[in-house]
């Protein structure tokens, strides 16, 4: 059981794969994106809420994604991610505060990202594992992201996120 709680199953996003809108990491994340979230303990009770701005920029396949949170206690973070894609279904991410170099998935409407990262709980860094998983909803602009926060396995927090891209440009012959 302690091993199955550990492992991720990247294939459970093939039932996903004839979805649309498809979700492509460089599309989404081209320009600018506006975030709305919260973070919940593992029982369920918000323990932050936050919105941020997103910023990301590409070049064949490697993109530079800016992001600043505002928290609802003053706290400002900043993150800035280098991603790689390295083929249709799947890219990488490295940032200054995660630890190794994070998977990502593609597949129809829905990606998998899952990295490592140390978060400061009560003046001390726990390593928890990010297991995010997102979704394009009805159309190519609104994102939803699920992501669940474990130490040593077991679900700690659960963090859910809205993204709404910012840059859309008008369909042709309509204005905005």
């Amino acid at each position: 059981m302690f091993l199955n709680a550990c492992t991720t199953d990247s294939a459970d996003l093939t039932r996903y794969e004839n979805l649309s809108p498809e979700l492509n990491v460089m599309e989404f994340f081209d320009g600018k994106v506006k975030a709305w979230g919260i973070v919940q303990d593992r029982r369920g009770r918000v323990l932050r809420r936050f919105e941020a701005d997103l910023k990301g920029r590409w070049d064949a396949g490697d993109g530079i994604l800016d992001e600043v949170f505002r928290y609802d206690d003053g706290e400002i973070q900043k993150r800035r991610w280098r991603l790689s894609l390295k083929d249709h279904y799947s890219f990488t991410g490295q940032a200054d505060d995660i630890i190794g170099t994070a998977q990502g998935e593609m597949r129809g409407n829905a990606m998998r990202l899952g990295y490592v990262m140390d978060i400061p709980v009560d003046g001390r860094n726990w390593r928890i594992t990010f297991d995010d998983r997102m979704w394009l909803m009805m159309d190519e602009n609104t994102l939803v992201n699920r992501a669940y926060l474990k130490k040593f396995g077991i679900r700690v927090a659960e963090l859910t996120v809205f993204m709404q891209k910012q840059n859309t440009k008008p369909e042709a012959g309509k204005t905005k």
